[in-house]
């Protein structure tokens, strides 16, 4: 990488990648805020089942294109998408055909589902609503 030229700046790199994603607790302070998003969970059917936001939309990837209009009309419409976790391209490839599309407003979630239920925020299953322990690496630890 090293003396390669690059066609955009760090700092309009990072401003874009600020503006294109969030995290979960940002996510969740939005919507405890009641600046709530379209949140979009674009796994499949099994991974939906197994666990979700608790008020988000399914759509799942292969669905984004054809159905996103009857879920948000309007092209300004904040929209998050996630899928499983980081290892997975799924909300990335979401979001990038909804940006082609024209929507202005859209962003990822960075770690997905994981990074959601590993931070102790509330899921919703089949079977209804819980909450796990948050992951030691994820939230702060109380120094006692």
């Amino acid at each position: 990488m090293v003396g390669m030229s690059n066609p955009i700046s760090a700092v309009d790199f990072f401003a874009a990648k600020l503006a294109h994603q969030t995290d979960p607790a940002d996510l969740a302070a939005a919507r405890a805020a009641g600046a709530a998003p379209l949140v979009l969970d674009v796994r499949s059917e099994a991974g939906w089942s197994q666990g979700r936001i608790p008020g988000a939309v399914h759509l799942p990837g292969a669905q984004v294109h054809d159905g996103i209009a009857a879920l948000a009309p309007d092209l300004d419409t904040p929209i998050v998408v996630y899928c499983w976790g980081p290892g997975c391209d799924g909300s990335t490839k979401a979001a990038f055909t909804l940006a082609s599309m024209g929507y202005t407003r859209v962003q990822e979630l960075i770690g997905g589902f994981e990074y959601w239920a590993r931070e102790g925020l509330a899921v919703t299953t089949d079977t209804g609503r819980s909450r796990r322990t948050p992951d030691d690496l994820v939230a702060p630890v109380p120094v006692g």
